[in-house]
């Protein structure tokens, strides 16, 4: 299991203690991007990446939710990213997702895919034997806080048996309303990569890390 803990809730008063913990305790951090536009709330550019780079060697996990984002994809990861993420949505459109997908791996970058909860996991199909991040949102982009919809789950095994049925091996990711009540069974339908914002930084970050931990 990896965990990404969404640095959108993160208290940048306290941001030394806080990255700490997250460099001794967790596998990625998760970076998500908002323009304004594709998603009506406003977040950071990568001056924000570049800070956390300089104190962190841990993976950079990049979810843009924009609308452009092969010029969000080549700043983000001149900044430092390792991994960028953007919407099936911004396209609606296979070969053009296929070119950014090819763009981002030619900056040395993993890349990924995402979904809307309205958007028929099938749409993405095609694109999951290019990708290294299948990205599933359990709420509606662009705020934190909200409840997991519980059919993301059913949405997480098609992906999970799309994947096996196929031998594919990009990670699937989940994003929304995770927390030490439903990751259990967001695991036990496949999933391998938990995006956690206002759980982990709420509060005592290790022990709800922890409390995430053992869900596995």
């Amino acid at each position: 299991m990896i965990i990404s803990p969404s640095v959108y809730s993160m208290h940048y008063e306290n941001f030394k203690e806080e990255i700490d913990i997250l460099n001794k305790y967790v596998e990625w951090i998760h970076f998500d991007v908002m323009d304004g536009h594709f998603v009506p709330n406003l977040t950071f550019g990568p001056m924000i990446l570049q800070a956390f780079r300089r104190s962190s060697d841990r993976f950079m996990d990049v979810h843009l939710m924009v609308d452009d984002p092969e010029y969000f994809a080549m700043k983000f990861g001149q900044a430092g990213a390792d991994g960028i993420t953007f919407h099936y949505e911004v396209f609606n459109n296979i070969p053009n997702c296929e070119n950014l997908i090819d763009k981002i791996h030619s900056l040395y970058m993993k890349a990924g895919i995402s979904i809307k909860p309205g958007t028929p996991v099938e749409a993405i199909f095609p694109l999951l034997n290019k990708v290294d991040i299948c990205l599933l949102m359990s709420v509606e982009p662009g705020f934190g806080g909200q409840a997991f919809m519980e059919e993301s789950l059913e949405r997480a095994r098609k992906i999970a048996e799309y994947k096996k049925e196929h031998g594919l091996d990009f990670i699937l990711e989940i994003d929304g309303g995770v927390n030490d009540l439903n990751a259990h069974r967001i695991l036990e339908a496949g999933v391998e990569a938990l995006v956690a914002g206002s759980f982990v930084f709420e509060g005592d970050m290790v022990r709800n890390i922890e409390k995430l931990r053992r869900c596995e």
